[in-house]
């Protein structure tokens, strides 16, 4: 029996990375789901990627604690620093919004490359896409491209020939696409958390760049949106 392609796929229980999953299971790979604790201001979306990844058949979930709250310099990681709300799209492009977290995409892909690697896997997934790449600067294709040049130069398994590729299916599409792609799939985005500041009861805000832009991409979509929402 021909054995399957190994993918470490980054998971934060939200949409996109949800179907990311979803997209390279579709395509062959065994999951290798990948999480992190990283002192954010909740721990809903933990217990999300944890229902995904039941729910794609993940081989693994692995969720790795790493405090990035010590650094701080996001309004996800320091709670001196608010979540903004209700802001208009063209204000969440309009710079760098502060739920950037200082390098977090670096950090993580780190990571995942070093799994990547131990488990002998030639592929990782990640779910940026152009709506966070307009504000994100480690969300753009130039950043990857770059990422995955420097898992080549810097792995025994690049060096020794064995390409490891940084695999981000869902960079020019919208959220409403990458809705109808996942549903396409079969995901049921009910299981999913994207909110950036949910209630002590776990509920979406539903007033968070993150809530605004899933309502938006359901609604764009035709979608029922599955979410529950403390307000709006």
């Amino acid at each position: 029996m021909k054995l399957k392609k190994k993918a470490v796929v980054l998971s934060s229980g939200g949409l996109d990375s949800t179907t990311v999953m979803a997209i390279a299971r579709r395509d062959g790979f065994e999951i290798y789901s990948l999480s992190f604790f990283y002192g954010q201001r909740h721990s809903q979306e933990l217990d999300a990627a944890e229902r995904v990844a039941a729910s794609l058949e993940a081989s693994r979930h692995m969720i790795i604690n790493i405090d990035l709250k010590q650094i701080g310099g996001s309004a996800l990681t320091d709670d001196r620093i608010d979540v903004p709300k209700l802001r208009k799209p063209a204000d969440m492009t309009a710079g760098i919004p502060v739920t950037y977290v200082p390098a977090r995409n670096t950090i993580f892909l780190s990571y995942a490359l070093a799994w990547a690697e131990t488990l002998s896997a030639g592929h990782i997934f990640i779910g940026v896409n152009a709506l966070d790449y307009s504000g994100y600067p480690d969300c753009r294709p130039e950043y990857i491209r770059a990422f995955e040049h420097l898992a080549n130069l810097a792995t025994r398994a690049g060096v020794e020939g064995t390409r490891i590729r940084i695999v981000a299916p869902l960079q020019h599409l919208t959220k409403a696409q990458i809705i109808k792609t996942g549903i396409d799939l079969g995901i049921d985005y009910a299981i999913t958390h994207s909110c950036y500041d949910p209630s002590t009861q776990g509920l979406a805000c539903g007033r968070c760049d993150s809530c605004l832009l899933r309502k938006k991409g359901f609604a764009e979509a035709g979608v029922s949106d599955p979410t529950r929402y403390a307000s709006g």
